[in-house]
């Protein structure tokens, strides 16, 4: 599955947490890129950080039949490089679909290099009970329908750092939408598929992830 197919929906939440609502749209948007101790903020800068447990966005959305989430995280990088894919890092996407809304009914863990061709990727406690695993760069599908995909894809996200920091200088708005800092840039993302059936419980459903070094 290509990047378009994917990503060229109405991206409905953002960085750390996100809220989709089957019955409207709604979004809580925020991005989390540049965060770690010690990151300098270069668009490619990869040293003297933990890229690869630097989530930049979560984004949620939906169509008619799937509910789509896709983390990315270290990045933005060049073009010229790989995937991180960190064998010790665990990634979280929490997903809540029954009250109260801070309840995780879906602790979606995501691993790599732990099962199938390195540096392949596990995810578990998907819709289902099930456990996908396989290679990056290749779609992995579930028996009932979960779709995953690890690889390297254009980070979607569009800011202009610049216009903030003379915004924030003058009080006066200097945003200029032909400046695009995460232009010809790349993140690492994991997407999933999810058929509405199994998580749509006809309330909103809310998202939040984290990222924890497990082992070094």
């Amino acid at each position: 599955m290509n990047q378009a197919r994917w990503l060229k929906k109405s991206l409905l939440g953002a960085a750390a947490i996100a809220l989709l609502a089957f019955g409207g749209s709604r979004a809580l948007v925020a991005a989390d890129h540049f965060d770690p101790p010690a990151r300098t903020g270069s668009d490619t800068n990869t040293v003297g950080f933990d890229v690869a447990a630097d989530i930049a966005d979560l984004y949620a959305f939906h169509d008619a039949q799937n509910v789509y989430i896709a983390i990315s995280f270290g990045g933005p990088s060049a073009t010229n490089l790989p995937g991180f894919y960190d064998p010790d890092v665990l990634y979280t996407i929490n997903v809540s679909n029954v009250a109260p809304r801070t309840d995780v009914e879906f602790p979606i863990e995501i691993r790599f290099g732990r099962d199938g061709p390195n540096p392949g990727i596990q995810v578990r406690n998907l819709p289902g009970g099930i456990t996908i695993e396989g290679p990056v760069e290749r779609n992995l599908t579930a028996s009932n329908g979960i779709v995953v995909r690890a690889g390297v894809f254009d980070d979607p996200f569009f800011f202009d750092p610049q216009g903030l920091r003379d915004s924030r200088a003058t009080g006066n708005l200097s945003f200029n939408n032909q400046r695009n800092r995460f232009a010809n840039l790349n993140s690492t993302f994991v997407i999933i598929s999810i058929p509405r059936p199994l998580i749509d419980r006809g309330v909103p459903l809310d998202f939040w992830s984290t990222s924890a070094r497990i082992r070094q």
